[in-house]
């Protein structure tokens, strides 16, 4: 399998002096995601956990729901020239009766991509394809609790404190008790290995459950966190537009700018205590 960092020789400047020295960086390579043999997507990530993130996809495209679904994950060989095996194209076999993704729509290229569809036409395919709703989840949780949770991601990244060159998403639960981290060069990558994780111990949907990101909180993000049943997504930095609209039709609780004591709630301000004064 690939490896999680890499070895690079750099030259290092500090207050005039300058050496050359070696220095650990983040991996990141390509991975295919197929469905029964057919290609789907390719996604830029970091190894590890390919198999949650390969199924933590499809959950967030609306094509498996449960652990049942899926028959099978394997890591394809003869995907090179010479019959080797890279570890970097990943089959998914679906159970009798669910459905493959159609590799035609329009859907799954903006999911890949992250370039977005605008407006209206986003919202609804969300909705029309989550399985379950977040609007009446019955999660309430002190603000006390969110402020602690950055701190608490930070400390379980361990990939980070090698390289400073990965994002990190976290599952935890009411009473801020860290469930699952993973990390990855990319964001929804790092959200798909935890969602993925979930789906393959039956965990969905991840009700009364937080899941906090590092950096900000794309529409994207919010979408995952709605198709995997999550009620409140949390972020150190800001949301996008799009995604406050879809959190505010979903019934999700989304926290932007959470740091120290301090954080913007955008939608669903309900779930914290204790309540605003005005």
């Amino acid at each position: 399998m690939g490896r999680v960092t890499v070895r690079r020789r750099v030259l290092r400047v500090r207050e005039g002096d300058a050496s050359y020295r070696p220095d650990t960086l983040a991996a990141e390579e390509p991975m295919e995601i197929r469905v029964g043999g057919r290609p789907l997507t390719v996604t830029m990530r970091t190894p590890g956990d390919d198999f949650d993130l390969a199924v933590g996809f499809l959950v967030s495209e609306g094509v498996v729901h449960r652990a049942a679904d899926v028959a099978g994950i394997r890591y394809c060989a003869g995907a090179t020239a010479d019959g080797g095996n890279t570890y970097n194209v990943v089959d998914v076999a679906l159970a009798p009766g669910v459905a493959a993704p159609d590799a035609s729509l329009e859907r799954n290229f903006y999911t890949t991509s992250s370039c977005g569809l605008c407006g209206k036409a986003s919202l609804d395919a969300v909705r029309t394809t989550a399985a379950w709703s977040v609007a009446g989840d019955p999660l309430r949780i002190g603000t006390e609790v969110l402020a602690a949770l950055p701190d608490r991601l930070r400390a379980a990244q361990r990939v980070f404190d090698a390289t400073g060159g990965l994002h990190a998403a976290g599952l935890f639960d009411a009473g801020g008790e860290l469930l699952c981290l993973r990390e990855d060069v990319g964001r929804h990558n790092a959200v798909d290995k935890v969602v993925g994780h979930a789906l393959r111990e039956g965990l969905l949907p991840l009700r009364g459950s937080v899941l906090m990101v590092s950096g900000r909180a794309s529409f994207e993000l919010v979408q995952k966190a709605v198709m995997a049943g999550i009620p409140l997504l949390a972020a150190v930095s800001a949301p996008s537009s799009l995604a406050v609209d879809l959190a505010a039709e979903s019934g999700l609780t989304l926290v932007g700018f959470l740091r120290g004591t301090s954080m913007n709630v955008y939608a669903g301000d309900e779930r914290l205590h204790p309540a605003p004064t005005a």
